[in-house]
Formats: structure tokens, C-alpha cells, sequence
């Protein structure tokens, strides 16, 4: 999990606003990420002045870990990076993106790829083989976390439902299926609750 005092890639609020700002999830992925992650249109801000910052929005994988009609869930511990999230139920691994030798200043989709793997890399170890696609961007400005990060979806289907954590902030990891997920949607993160809302088209 990334620091307060770190780098992270962020996009300026006025180019999401220019290729169409939506709520909740947008499945035309090709039509943002193609700008999103163009060289010179995303670039690193102390994460301090990032979170506070609603000109740009932190670019935030967000990876649904699914083995057949099931996706992975867990619990925020008091270890979480963001405090605004702990004791929430998630569907969704990842973070913010760091600045790494070879970003170069702004990344491409390549880069990006290669950010995300390290990112879940570190938070769970998966025992499996599996298939990672993006299926969505996620927004929601309706609360404080949300209006200054996007989330771009990923669905990592496993081949087996193995998994194990690395982080102490994740707690109580399950597969659970989509009527489990939905009695549970009340406690679920914002971003969460919007995933298992659109549970099958993401899965599907």
C-alpha cells in the first residue's frame, strides 16, 4: 500500500469531464483508457496534496478476484491505507499507483499493466493461473474518497479459488456469490456496492 508521502498517478479533472463524466460504472473502457493512459495526459502528485485535490482524479485499479458465478471478498482492517475505508466489507484489490523508475514521468497502458499486477501482487498472493481484462471505469463524486479517484476495473478469473493474503489490512477473505454479496451490500464500500449492482455484466 502506497504512503501519504508518496507519488501517485493522477489524471486532471477536466480531461475524465471532457471524454464524458458518468456515476458508478461505464463499460466503454476503450474510449477513456486510450486517453487516460496516453504519455503526457497522466502524471504523479504528492499523494498528501492528491487527496485533497479535486482538479484531478488518482487513478485507481480495482480488481474483482472471480472464480466461477463467485468473487473474492474481505474486510478492511485497521491497517488500511485509507481510513475512510476500514471495517468496510470490498470486492475489490488495488491502489493507488506509485511512481516507479520507469514510469518516466506519465505511463502508458503497458505501464499501467505492469503497475497493477505489482499492486495486487502485494496485497494477495494468487496460487492460480489466471485471465486479467478490464471490464469498466468506476466514478463516484457523491462521497469525500470517491471524488478524487477513478477506479478502472479489472476482473482477474482464476482458474481455482486459491488465494492468500500479504497485507494485515485484509481480513476475512471468501468467495462468496452474487445473493451472498447483495445481503452483504449494505456494509460494502461505495465502490463495492456498484460492482456487485452490476455483478453479472462484469462477470459475464
Amino acid at each position: 500500500m502506497s504512503q501519504p508521502d508518496e507519488n501517485v498517478l493522477v489524471v486532471r479533472r477536466s480531461l475524465f469531464d471532457e471524454l464524458g463524466s458518468f456515476h458508478g460504472l461505464n463499460f466503454e473502457t476503450e474510449k477513456y483508457l486510450s486517453k487516460l493512459l496516453l504519455r503526457g495526459n497522466n502524471f504523479f502528485l504528492p499523494r498528501a496534496q492528491a487527496e485533497n485535490d479535486p482538479a484531478h482524479k488518482q487513478i485507481i485499479p480495482y480488481a474483482l478476484i472471480a472464480h466461477g458465478d463467485t468473487i473474492l471478498h474481505y474486510v478492511r482492517g485497521k491497517k488500511a491505507g485509507e481510513q475512510r475505508l476500514v471495517a468496510k466489507g470490498s470486492v475489490g484489490i488495488g491502489g493507488h499507483l506509485n511512481e516507479s523508475d520507469e514510469s518516466l514521468f506519465a505511463w502508458d497502458e503497458q505501464a499501467y499493466r505492469a503497475g497493477v499486477e505489482r499492486e495486487v501482487n502485494e496485497e494477495i498472493k494468487i496460487e492460480a493461473p489466471f485471465e486479467d481484462r478490464i471490464v469498466a471505469l468506476l466514478n463516484d463524486d457523491t462521497t469525500e474518497v470517491g471524488s478524487v479517484h477513478l477506479g478502472i476495473v479489472h476482473v482477474f478469473r482464476l482458474a481455482e479459488p486459491k488465494v492468500a493474503k500479504r497485507e494485515a489490512m485484509i481480513t476475512n477473505i471468501e468467495f462468496l456469490t452474487k445473493d451472498e454479496l447483495l445481503a452483504r451490500r449494505d456494509n460494502l464500500e461505495t465502490w463495492s456496492q456498484l460492482c456487485v449492482d452490476s455483478f453479472d455484466r462484469l462477470l459475464g
